[in-house]
Protein backbone atom coordinates (compact mmCIF):
# COMPACT_ATOMS: atom_id res chain seq x y z
CA UNK A 1 0.00 0.00 0.00
CA UNK A 2 1.42 3.64 -1.26
CA UNK A 3 -1.69 5.11 0.74
CA UNK A 4 -0.68 8.57 2.08
CA UNK A 5 -2.74 7.58 5.00
CA UNK A 6 -0.62 4.61 5.60
CA UNK A 7 2.80 6.38 4.87
CA UNK A 8 1.12 9.22 7.50
CA UNK A 9 0.69 6.61 10.09
CA UNK A 10 4.17 4.39 10.07
CA UNK A 11 5.86 7.01 9.59
CA UNK A 12 4.89 9.79 12.12
CA UNK A 13 1.57 8.40 14.35
CA UNK A 14 3.11 4.63 15.02
CA UNK A 15 5.94 6.05 16.31
CA UNK A 16 4.75 8.65 18.45
CA UNK A 17 1.58 5.81 19.55
CA UNK A 18 4.37 3.24 20.45
CA UNK A 19 6.23 5.51 22.32
CA UNK A 20 3.51 6.11 24.62
CA UNK A 21 3.83 4.67 28.38
CA UNK A 22 8.08 4.61 28.32
CA UNK A 23 7.27 2.10 25.58
CA UNK A 24 4.88 -0.31 27.56
CA UNK A 25 2.55 -1.99 24.61
CA UNK A 26 -0.06 -1.94 27.31
CA UNK A 27 0.03 1.36 28.51
CA UNK A 28 0.36 2.44 25.34
CA UNK A 29 -2.41 0.87 24.44
CA UNK A 30 -4.53 2.27 27.01
CA UNK A 31 -3.39 5.68 26.62
CA UNK A 32 -4.51 5.37 22.91
CA UNK A 33 -7.74 4.44 23.68
CA UNK A 34 -8.47 7.11 26.11
CA UNK A 35 -7.58 9.68 23.08
CA UNK A 36 -9.89 8.00 20.59
CA UNK A 37 -12.42 7.90 23.41
CA UNK A 38 -12.06 11.96 23.95
CA UNK A 39 -12.27 12.57 20.35
CA UNK A 40 -15.02 10.43 19.44
CA UNK A 41 -17.32 12.08 22.06
CA UNK A 42 -17.32 15.15 19.48
CA UNK A 43 -19.73 14.61 17.10
CA UNK A 44 -17.68 17.00 15.07
CA UNK A 45 -14.81 15.02 15.44
CA UNK A 46 -16.76 11.57 14.69
CA UNK A 47 -18.13 13.27 11.18
CA UNK A 48 -14.73 14.06 10.24
CA UNK A 49 -12.77 10.56 10.71
CA UNK A 50 -15.79 9.88 8.65
CA UNK A 51 -14.83 12.17 5.68
CA UNK A 52 -11.31 10.42 5.87
CA UNK A 53 -12.38 6.90 5.02
CA UNK A 54 -14.13 4.82 2.05
CA UNK A 55 -17.36 3.11 3.86
CA UNK A 56 -17.28 0.12 1.89
CA UNK A 57 -20.43 -2.28 0.32
CA UNK A 58 -22.94 -3.05 3.29
CA UNK A 59 -23.73 -6.60 3.95
CA UNK A 60 -25.99 -9.18 5.85
CA UNK A 61 -24.73 -12.20 7.72
CA UNK A 62 -26.39 -14.43 9.96
CA UNK A 63 -29.14 -12.00 9.64
CA UNK A 64 -27.54 -8.68 10.88
CA UNK A 65 -27.18 -6.02 8.30
CA UNK A 66 -23.24 -4.69 8.05
CA UNK A 67 -21.98 -1.33 6.64
CA UNK A 68 -19.06 -3.22 5.36
CA UNK A 69 -17.08 -6.81 5.46
CA UNK A 70 -14.39 -5.03 8.23
CA UNK A 71 -14.65 -5.35 11.63
CA UNK A 72 -12.24 -4.21 14.69
CA UNK A 73 -11.42 -8.20 16.54
CA UNK A 74 -12.37 -8.99 20.08
CA UNK A 75 -9.44 -7.52 22.41
CA UNK A 76 -8.49 -4.39 21.23
CA UNK A 77 -11.24 -2.63 22.67
CA UNK A 78 -12.48 -4.86 25.31
CA UNK A 79 -14.18 -2.61 27.94
CA UNK A 80 -15.83 -0.57 25.00
CA UNK A 81 -13.64 2.81 25.74
CA UNK A 82 -13.77 4.01 22.64
CA UNK A 83 -16.64 2.23 21.09
CA UNK A 84 -17.93 5.14 19.31
CA UNK A 85 -14.62 5.73 17.65
CA UNK A 86 -14.60 2.77 15.32
CA UNK A 87 -17.60 3.17 13.02
CA UNK A 88 -15.83 6.58 12.04
CA UNK A 89 -12.10 5.26 11.25
CA UNK A 90 -14.49 2.69 8.73
CA UNK A 91 -15.62 -0.13 10.74
CA UNK A 92 -18.85 -1.87 10.17
CA UNK A 93 -18.50 -4.11 13.29
CA UNK A 94 -16.46 -3.99 16.21
CA UNK A 95 -16.01 -7.10 19.11
CA UNK A 96 -16.19 -5.70 22.58
CA UNK A 97 -14.56 -8.21 25.02
CA UNK A 98 -13.61 -10.21 25.71
CA UNK A 99 -15.88 -9.87 29.22
CA UNK A 100 -16.18 -11.64 31.69
CA UNK A 101 -19.14 -11.61 34.18
CA UNK A 102 -17.48 -10.87 37.09
CA UNK A 103 -14.19 -8.09 37.14
CA UNK A 104 -10.69 -9.95 37.76
CA UNK A 105 -7.56 -8.23 36.44
CA UNK A 106 -5.94 -10.82 34.33
CA UNK A 107 -2.58 -12.49 33.90
CA UNK A 108 0.38 -10.29 35.62
CA UNK A 109 2.11 -7.17 33.27
CA UNK A 110 3.94 -7.16 31.31
CA UNK A 111 1.82 -9.17 29.25
CA UNK A 112 2.12 -7.89 25.81
CA UNK A 113 5.12 -7.92 23.49
CA UNK A 114 5.50 -6.60 20.15
CA UNK A 115 7.48 -8.39 17.50
CA UNK A 116 7.67 -5.44 14.46
CA UNK A 117 10.24 -7.40 12.29
CA UNK A 118 7.60 -10.12 12.50
CA UNK A 119 4.70 -8.25 12.02
CA UNK A 120 3.84 -9.98 15.12
CA UNK A 121 2.16 -8.88 18.25
CA UNK A 122 2.31 -12.02 21.81
CA UNK A 123 0.01 -11.27 24.48
CA UNK A 124 -0.85 -13.55 27.71
CA UNK A 125 -3.87 -10.88 28.53
CA UNK A 126 -6.13 -13.40 30.52
CA UNK A 127 -9.14 -11.38 30.48
CA UNK A 128 -8.88 -8.55 32.45
CA UNK A 129 -12.30 -7.00 32.64
CA UNK A 130 -14.00 -4.79 34.01
CA UNK A 131 -17.19 -7.30 34.26
CA UNK A 132 -20.09 -7.29 32.44
CA UNK A 133 -22.41 -5.35 34.45
CA UNK A 134 -20.06 -2.63 33.97
CA UNK A 135 -19.87 -2.91 30.40
CA UNK A 136 -24.01 -3.18 29.85
CA UNK A 137 -23.87 0.06 32.17
CA UNK A 138 -21.29 2.19 30.09
CA UNK A 139 -23.28 0.90 26.64
CA UNK A 140 -26.27 1.95 28.35
CA UNK A 141 -25.27 5.22 29.33
CA UNK A 142 -24.10 5.71 25.62
CA UNK A 143 -27.57 4.91 24.13
CA UNK A 144 -25.82 1.86 22.44
CA UNK A 145 -28.89 -1.03 22.27
CA UNK A 146 -28.87 -4.29 19.79
CA UNK A 147 -29.96 -3.22 16.16
CA UNK A 148 -30.09 0.85 16.96
CA UNK A 149 -26.68 1.48 14.77
CA UNK A 150 -25.86 4.35 17.39
CA UNK A 151 -22.31 3.13 17.89
CA UNK A 152 -22.02 3.75 14.13
CA UNK A 153 -21.06 0.31 13.52
CA UNK A 154 -22.58 -3.34 14.71
CA UNK A 155 -21.68 -4.68 18.16
CA UNK A 156 -20.60 -7.72 18.70
CA UNK A 157 -19.51 -8.48 22.18
CA UNK A 158 -17.17 -11.44 23.31
CA UNK A 159 -18.28 -13.55 26.55
CA UNK A 160 -15.85 -15.96 28.76
CA UNK A 161 -15.85 -17.15 31.65
CA UNK A 162 -13.72 -15.76 35.00
CA UNK A 163 -10.78 -17.58 35.61
CA UNK A 164 -11.46 -18.84 39.19
CA UNK A 165 -14.10 -20.28 37.61
CA UNK A 166 -14.12 -24.01 37.55
CA UNK A 167 -14.35 -25.85 34.20
CA UNK A 168 -17.61 -27.62 34.69
CA UNK A 169 -19.07 -24.42 36.10
CA UNK A 170 -18.38 -22.62 33.14
CA UNK A 171 -21.39 -22.72 30.98
CA UNK A 172 -23.19 -20.36 34.15
CA UNK A 173 -20.50 -17.63 33.52
CA UNK A 174 -21.20 -17.71 29.83
CA UNK A 175 -24.83 -17.09 30.86
CA UNK A 176 -24.04 -14.67 33.14
CA UNK A 177 -22.09 -12.67 30.87
CA UNK A 178 -25.16 -13.18 28.12
CA UNK A 179 -27.63 -12.11 30.44
CA UNK A 180 -26.05 -8.70 31.14
CA UNK A 181 -24.90 -7.91 27.47
CA UNK A 182 -27.45 -9.27 24.87
CA UNK A 183 -29.44 -6.28 25.06
CA UNK A 184 -26.48 -3.82 24.01
CA UNK A 185 -25.05 -6.49 21.21
CA UNK A 186 -25.43 -7.03 17.63
CA UNK A 187 -23.86 -10.71 17.98
CA UNK A 188 -22.52 -12.78 20.80
CA UNK A 189 -19.30 -14.44 20.46
CA UNK A 190 -18.00 -16.97 22.55
CA UNK A 191 -14.63 -17.11 23.56
CA UNK A 192 -13.79 -20.78 24.16
CA UNK A 193 -10.52 -20.47 22.50
CA UNK A 194 -8.19 -18.28 23.90
CA UNK A 195 -4.82 -20.10 25.13
CA UNK A 196 -4.50 -17.26 28.25
CA UNK A 197 -7.02 -18.76 30.59
CA UNK A 198 -6.10 -22.66 31.80
CA UNK A 199 -7.95 -24.94 30.53
CA UNK A 200 -10.49 -22.83 28.35
CA UNK A 201 -9.82 -24.82 25.33
CA UNK A 202 -10.70 -27.65 27.08
CA UNK A 203 -14.56 -26.41 26.28
CA UNK A 204 -13.97 -27.19 22.62
CA UNK A 205 -14.49 -30.48 23.11
CA UNK A 206 -17.51 -31.27 21.69
CA UNK A 207 -20.07 -32.76 24.34
CA UNK A 208 -18.89 -29.49 26.48
CA UNK A 209 -19.01 -27.30 23.64
CA UNK A 210 -22.61 -29.26 22.87
CA UNK A 211 -24.07 -28.19 26.46
CA UNK A 212 -22.53 -24.71 26.47
CA UNK A 213 -23.91 -23.83 23.05
CA UNK A 214 -27.21 -25.27 23.57
CA UNK A 215 -27.52 -23.56 26.91
CA UNK A 216 -27.05 -19.72 25.45
CA UNK A 217 -28.90 -20.72 21.89
CA UNK A 218 -31.72 -21.53 24.73
CA UNK A 219 -30.63 -18.28 26.46
CA UNK A 220 -31.13 -16.33 23.18
CA UNK A 221 -34.51 -17.54 21.84
CA UNK A 222 -36.05 -17.16 25.62
CA UNK A 223 -34.41 -13.12 25.96
CA UNK A 224 -35.84 -12.37 22.22
CA UNK A 225 -38.53 -15.53 20.69
CA UNK A 226 -39.16 -12.66 17.79
CA UNK A 227 -35.60 -12.42 16.80
CA UNK A 228 -33.17 -13.93 19.25
CA UNK A 229 -29.57 -12.69 18.97
CA UNK A 230 -27.08 -15.05 17.01
CA UNK A 231 -24.69 -16.20 19.04
CA UNK A 232 -21.15 -17.17 17.59
CA UNK A 233 -18.50 -19.36 17.96
CA UNK A 234 -14.71 -18.24 18.32
CA UNK A 235 -12.19 -20.87 16.94
CA UNK A 236 -8.84 -21.61 17.65
CA UNK A 237 -6.13 -21.57 15.33
CA UNK A 238 -4.27 -24.58 16.10
CA UNK A 239 -7.24 -27.32 15.70
CA UNK A 240 -7.13 -30.25 12.91
CA UNK A 241 -9.26 -30.76 10.41
CA UNK A 242 -11.12 -33.51 12.29
CA UNK A 243 -11.27 -31.42 15.04
CA UNK A 244 -12.59 -28.53 13.28
CA UNK A 245 -15.29 -30.82 11.65
CA UNK A 246 -16.67 -32.06 14.62
CA UNK A 247 -16.86 -28.44 16.24
CA UNK A 248 -18.59 -27.43 13.01
CA UNK A 249 -21.34 -30.20 13.51
CA UNK A 250 -21.82 -29.05 17.00
CA UNK A 251 -22.17 -26.19 16.11
CA UNK A 252 -24.86 -26.57 13.60
CA UNK A 253 -26.54 -28.81 15.86
CA UNK A 254 -26.62 -26.42 18.74
CA UNK A 255 -28.20 -23.80 16.54
CA UNK A 256 -24.95 -21.56 16.27
CA UNK A 257 -25.38 -18.45 13.53
CA UNK A 258 -21.72 -18.08 12.50
CA UNK A 259 -18.07 -19.29 13.34
CA UNK A 260 -15.32 -16.77 13.82
CA UNK A 261 -11.87 -18.04 12.99
CA UNK A 262 -9.80 -17.68 14.64
CA UNK A 263 -7.76 -16.85 17.86
CA UNK A 264 -4.32 -15.97 18.51
CA UNK A 265 -1.93 -19.32 18.40
CA UNK A 266 0.47 -21.22 20.66
CA UNK A 267 2.72 -22.56 17.12
CA UNK A 268 5.69 -20.19 16.76
CA UNK A 269 6.26 -20.95 13.50
CA UNK A 270 6.93 -17.54 10.88
CA UNK A 271 8.72 -15.32 13.42
CA UNK A 272 12.02 -13.51 11.78
CA UNK A 273 15.08 -15.58 12.81
CA UNK A 274 15.84 -12.91 15.57
CA UNK A 275 12.47 -13.05 17.25
CA UNK A 276 11.99 -16.96 17.84
CA UNK A 277 13.71 -17.44 20.78
CA UNK A 278 12.62 -14.72 22.77
CA UNK A 279 8.95 -15.48 21.30
CA UNK A 280 9.04 -18.62 22.32
CA UNK A 281 10.45 -18.15 26.34
CA UNK A 282 7.23 -16.04 26.18
CA UNK A 283 3.82 -17.22 27.33
CA UNK A 284 0.37 -16.26 25.73
CA UNK A 285 -1.16 -16.10 21.75
CA UNK A 286 0.97 -15.22 18.72
CA UNK A 287 -0.65 -13.18 16.57
CA UNK A 288 -0.21 -10.67 12.72
CA UNK A 289 1.90 -12.12 9.80
CA UNK A 290 3.36 -15.34 11.24
CA UNK A 291 -0.41 -16.27 11.61
CA UNK A 292 -1.72 -15.54 8.48
CA UNK A 293 -1.63 -19.09 6.19
CA UNK A 294 -2.65 -20.78 9.39
CA UNK A 295 -5.65 -18.65 9.58
CA UNK A 296 -6.72 -18.79 6.10
CA UNK A 297 -6.57 -22.79 6.11
CA UNK A 298 -8.49 -22.83 8.63
CA UNK A 299 -11.31 -20.50 6.91
CA UNK A 300 -11.10 -22.13 3.83
CA UNK A 301 -11.63 -25.69 6.22
CA UNK A 302 -14.70 -24.32 7.29
CA UNK A 303 -16.63 -22.24 4.74
CA UNK A 304 -16.51 -25.15 2.68
CA UNK A 305 -17.26 -28.09 4.95
CA UNK A 306 -20.10 -26.22 6.75
CA UNK A 307 -23.57 -23.80 6.21
CA UNK A 308 -22.21 -21.41 8.99
CA UNK A 309 -20.92 -18.11 7.66
CA UNK A 310 -17.31 -17.69 8.78
CA UNK A 311 -15.72 -14.25 10.15
CA UNK A 312 -12.12 -14.42 8.99
CA UNK A 313 -9.84 -13.50 11.81
CA UNK A 314 -6.03 -13.40 12.59
CA UNK A 315 -2.95 -12.53 10.18
CA UNK A 316 -4.41 -9.93 8.08
CA UNK A 317 -1.99 -7.68 7.44
CA UNK A 318 -2.43 -6.34 4.20
CA UNK A 319 -6.04 -5.80 1.36
CA UNK A 320 -4.08 -9.16 -0.39
CA UNK A 321 -4.51 -11.29 3.18
CA UNK A 322 -8.70 -10.11 3.21
CA UNK A 323 -8.95 -10.65 -0.10
CA UNK A 324 -7.52 -14.24 0.64
CA UNK A 325 -9.83 -14.96 3.14
CA UNK A 326 -12.61 -13.40 1.23
CA UNK A 327 -11.91 -16.02 -1.69
CA UNK A 328 -11.79 -18.47 0.99
CA UNK A 329 -15.07 -17.89 2.09
CA UNK A 330 -14.97 -15.31 4.91
CA UNK A 331 -17.84 -12.63 4.79
CA UNK A 332 -16.37 -10.66 6.77
CA UNK A 333 -13.42 -9.89 7.94
CA UNK A 334 -11.82 -8.71 11.86
CA UNK A 335 -8.21 -6.59 12.16
CA UNK A 336 -5.95 -6.66 14.95
CA UNK A 337 -2.40 -6.54 14.81
CA UNK A 338 -2.60 -5.54 11.02
CA UNK A 339 -4.75 -2.23 12.63
CA UNK A 340 -1.91 -1.64 14.94
CA UNK A 341 0.78 -2.14 12.25
CA UNK A 342 -0.83 -0.26 9.90
CA UNK A 343 -3.67 2.10 10.99
CA UNK A 344 -6.73 3.84 9.76
CA UNK A 345 -5.18 3.48 5.53
CA UNK A 346 -5.74 -0.95 6.03
CA UNK A 347 -9.34 -0.54 6.48
CA UNK A 348 -9.64 1.75 3.81
CA UNK A 349 -8.18 -0.41 1.36
CA UNK A 350 -9.94 -3.38 2.50
CA UNK A 351 -13.35 -1.72 1.85
CA UNK A 352 -12.00 -0.48 -1.36
CA UNK A 353 -11.58 -4.19 -2.75
CA UNK A 354 -14.20 -5.57 -4.85
CA UNK A 355 -15.87 -8.70 -3.96
CA UNK A 356 -15.10 -11.50 -4.94
CA UNK A 357 -11.54 -10.34 -5.18
CA UNK A 358 -10.61 -12.54 -7.93
CA UNK A 359 -13.26 -13.48 -10.33
CA UNK A 360 -13.20 -17.20 -11.35
CA UNK A 361 -11.37 -18.09 -14.60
Amino acid sequence: MTDPLLIGYRRLLRPALFRLGRGDPESAHERALGLLARVSAIPAARAGLSALHAPGEPIEVAGIAFGNRVGLAAGLDKQGAAVRAWGPLGFGHVELGTVTPRPQPGNPRPRIHRFPRSGAIVNAMGFPSEGATALAARLARLGIRRGDGAAGARIGISIGKNKDTPLADAPGDYLAAFAALHAHADYIAVNVSSPNTPGLRTLQDAGTLGELLRALTAAARSADPARPVPIMVKVAPDLGPDALDELLSVCVGAGVAGLIAGNTTLDRTGLAPADRRPATDLAGGLSGRPLTRRALGVVRHLARRGPLPVIGAGGIMTPDDACAMFDAGARLVQLYTGWIYSGPALVNAINRLPYPCRPEE
